[in-house]
């Protein structure tokens, strides 16, 4: 008998899209991916020279559980040179991905019935990963006219005996948006832990990313490699934690995990003490992408009242001619061979929007959205259509 926990659990629908874009490939029609958000650029070298040099040095046995010490220090390192704030490697755990990552911190924190307070558009995984866990995700609804800014005053009546963490995304997936250092610092003085996923971090084209862990000790911090260094594929995250947290995550760890892989953590060393050229090579292609999307979106008739300055994603409001995303996602990648990611995915409150991913080339985001333009037009109300004249 399969148990309610494994019935009840959503699939993760950009995974979907992509499986069907798959599917569409292999009988030979030429789909262009928007949907997913995974960068298309290849790993740096120098951080595969580092995997492939720990491979033949025999780097290929069990770490410690709370992952390779030289690779914590370089994170508290990273953290210190980017933030100005002090981590010891001993709060630190590798993860393989930054999902383990939050498995580890949910499943430290939440009893049964315990709640996590989330933004709503978020990362479509939170709540599955807390309900997994037998909490309760408690949405806060944010708005695109208001930048889809994370407020304290809507947060603070939500806050419960119950309460065991908030959780913040900035820049954020899906609307690109970044939280101010005023909102940040005013939920970090919520009196309840807070929960930073900063994994695009490093990818901000507009104003300055910031940790949470500036404002605040009493939170904990979910990060990795695969967005900032094109390394989806290798599987490499972190947490950072306080320190009282570290041993019950670590025997949660040693049982669940044993530890991430040691030559991709070697990997990760060079990721973060040798690329800087890299990471801004690909950030300036990343920007010329964005201003392109941004500008042909607003062309083609999607809503964007504030342009998303993070990450690699841009939301469009698509109200104006669908009511249901879903539908809306597929039968664009049907029609069109234009893969994007359906509103619905990342939270009730995101009906009515469709999220375009800029983390491929600028000469297939062009024919991708010359296509889905062509698809909005034929779909257009006679209404629209006469407005339009």
């Amino acid at each position: 008998m399969i148990t309610d926990r494994a019935n009840s659990i959503s699939s993760f629908i950009v995974m979907d899209v992509l499986e069907k874009a798959q599917d569409m490939e292999r009988k030979g029609e030429r789909v262009i991916h928007l949907e997913v958000g995974e960068p298309d650029f290849d790993t740096p070298e120098c951080i595969k020279e580092a995997c492939t040099k720990a491979i033949k040095d025999g780097k290929t046995h069990y770490t410690h559980s709370l992952g390779l010490m030289e690779l914590r220090e370089a994170i508290c390192e990273h953290y210190f040179d980017k933030y100005g704030v002090t981590v010891s490697p001993d709060r630190v755990i590798i993860t393989s991905g930054t999902s383990p990552a939050m498995l580890l911190i949910f499943a430290a924190i939440m009893n049964r019935g315990d709640e996590i307070i989330i933004s709503d558009p978020h990362y479509a995984c939170y709540p599955n990963f807390i309900r997994f866990l037998d909490g309760k995700a408690v949405c806060v609804n944010v708005y695109e006219e208001e930048g889809f800014q994370y407020t304290p005053d809507a947060i603070r009546p939500l806050i419960t005996i119950r309460t065991k963490g908030i959780m913040i995304n900035s820049p954020s997936n899906p609307t690109g948006n970044l939280l101010s250092t005023r909102r940040m610092a005013e939920i970090a003085s919520l009196d309840v832990p807070v929960i930073s996923d900063e994994i695009y971090h490093g990818l901000v084209y507009e104003g300055k990313e910031h940790s949470i862990l500036e404002f605040t000790d009493n939170a904990f911090v979910i990060n990795g490699f695969s967005k900032t260094y094109a390394m989806t594929g290798w599987r490499l995250g972190y947490l950072i934690a306080p320190r009282k947290y570290i041993r019950p995550m670590q025997k949660i760890q040693q049982n669940l995990f044993i530890s991430a892989n040691a030559f991709v953590q070697w990997a990760g060393i060079a990721a973060l003490r040798e690329t800087a050229v890299d990471v801004e090579r690909m950030k300036s292609i990343y920007n010329e992408r964005r201003q392109y999307m941004i500008k042909r979106l607003r062309e083609i008739g999607l809503g964007i009242s504030v342009e998303p300055t993070g990450a690699f994603y841009v939301l469009g409001n698509v109200k104006g001619f669908s009511k249901d995303s879903y539908q809306t996602a597929f039968d664009i990648l049907t029609k069109t061979g234009v893969g994007v990611t359906p509103g619905i995915d990342f939270g009730a409150n995101c009906e009515g929007y469709l999220r375009f991913s800029y983390a491929n080339s600028l000469d297939n985001i062009v024919e991708g959205l010359d296509r889905i333009e062509n698809y909005i037009r034929e779909h257009e109300r006679p209404a629209d259509k006469s407005a339009g004249k």
